[in-house]
């Protein structure tokens, strides 16, 4: 542990000591179980591999500056295991089950919990896999449920700075039916394209338009993306985005702040009235975004002209970080404090 360098952590895989696996076999779920491997026995021909019965959440850990050890908003992430777990079919896992999981991960990892002045974080990552053999398309009948940790630093290596974000209108992210509102790993895997084309551009992410139209804003990369504009937070509804618990929260916080929060279409050209623009989500909490450019209408929006985020996003990325780290109360009931 004395080799960790924790304030220069990358968001990456570090081994921990345990993970917790529960396993749904027969209709039931069964006890809690607790190992050092990292690896699954699994069948050749499990759902996961072929049909892609796989749901995953991820949340985090906080040490505060008084030592004690905060979990942010852990049955908002069960809830939404089990919205995904109805949308591909798969076993619901119990959101108290869930809870004592994650808890339980934490504890037996607590020497992984990154200390308070380093800005780093522990990293909870569930998963939901459908284990049983079948070669026919459909449900699986036994299914997997396990956790690992591992701590990590900022997601973005430029921190809490503004990235240029690119239009790119030859990709979509989902279908407008599909799976957009679940958290299935299949969502990221057809995002690779695009976000390295991204990259190549020298961009952090791309900005979807929705897949029917091309006219509305979708989300921004793994993220979800919010604008603000008159002392409004406004961000995006449509039922091909993932309900994103970091921009949940962040609604919360901005009426607490006396801003006014609207969730509906954002036209792409409405774009240009924004005053900030940021991406949301529990890797980054928020990503201020410092231009988007459509390449195809050769168009900018420039949210940032000297290159540092904007003082809601700022306002907004403090107060949140402030409650993760215990060090300004709870006043929404976000957080759990292991005991």
């Amino acid at each position: 542990m004395e080799n960790i360098n924790w304030s220069e952590l990358s968001f990456g895989y570090m081994t921990t000591d345990c993970n917790v696996r529960c396993s749904y076999k027969d209709g039931a779920w069964g006890d809690l179980e607790f190992t050092s491997s990292e690896y699954i026995p699994m069948h050749m021909a499990a759902t996961c591999l072929h049909y892609g019965q796989e749901a995953f959440e991820g949340l985090k850990a906080f040490r505060g500056k008084d030592g004690k050890i905060r979990v942010f908003r852990i049955e908002e992430n069960a809830k939404r295991m089990q919205h995904t777990s109805e949308g591909i079919l798969m076993a619901k896992f119990p959101i108290d089950k869930f809870r004592e999981a994650v808890i339980e991960a934490v504890k037996r990892n607590e020497r992984f919990v990154p200390p308070y002045e380093s800005g780093a974080s522990l990293y909870i990552r569930p998963l939901l896999i459908g284990t049983s053999a079948q070669v026919g398309v459909k449900p699986a009948t036994e299914y997997m449920f396990l956790i690992f940790v591992t701590p990590v630093g900022p997601y973005f290596k430029e921190g809490f700075k503004p990235t240029p974000v690119v239009i790119l209108r030859q990709y979509d992210r989902a279908a407008p039916l599909g799976t957009g509102k679940y958290k299935v790993g299949g969502n990221y895997a057809a995002s690779l394209s695009a976000g390295e084309k991204a990259h190549e551009m020298g961009y952090s992410m791309v900005l979807y338009l929705d897949a029917r139209y091309k006219k509305y804003v979708d989300e921004c990369g793994p993220a979800n993306f919010f604008g603000i504009k008159d002392n409004t937070y406004i961000t995006p509804q449509s039922e091909s985005i993932l309900p994103s618990i970091t921009n949940d929260s962040l609604q919360q916080i901005a009426k607490s702040m006396g801003m006014k929060v609207e969730q509906r279409p954002i036209p792409e050209e409405e774009l240009a009235t924004f005053e900030e623009a940021g991406a949301c989500g529990t890797a980054a909490v928020i990503s201020p975004i410092l231009r988007i450019d459509d390449i195809d209408e050769n168009k900018s929006y420039v949210f940032s002209k000297d290159g540092e985020a904007g003082p809601t996003c700022l306002k907004l990325y403090n107060k949140l970080r402030a409650i993760q780290y215990g060090d300004e109360p709870d006043t929404f009931g976000f957080v759990t404090v292991i005991e």
